[in-house]
């Protein structure tokens, strides 16, 4: 999408970037993000919780939940 977001978690502040292909909805499940220059992906479980998939780069579980409800705001999911 190209569009720069920012999240402060922790008192820190953080640039993100959303590369999913496909417009976000209320029906999307998985968020493909750029932090710091690593992709990751986030993936609501069936809790419909907010976690990282896989990959190399881990971070913390409240911090994944805290972008992917920063994402669900900003796109009303």
């Amino acid at each position: 999408m190209g569009l720069q977001l920012r999240i402060t978690y922790k008192d820190k502040d953080y640039v993100y970037e959303i590369l999913n292909n496909t417009s976000i909805t209320k029906a999307t499940s998985e968020l493909e993000i750029q932090l710091n220059g690593e992709k990751l992906i986030l993936q609501k479980d069936e809790r419909k919780v907010w976690v990282q998939k896989g990959g190399e780069t881990i971070i913390d579980p409240e911090f994944a939940q805290a972008l992917g409800r920063s994402v669900s705001l900003r796109y009303r999911m």
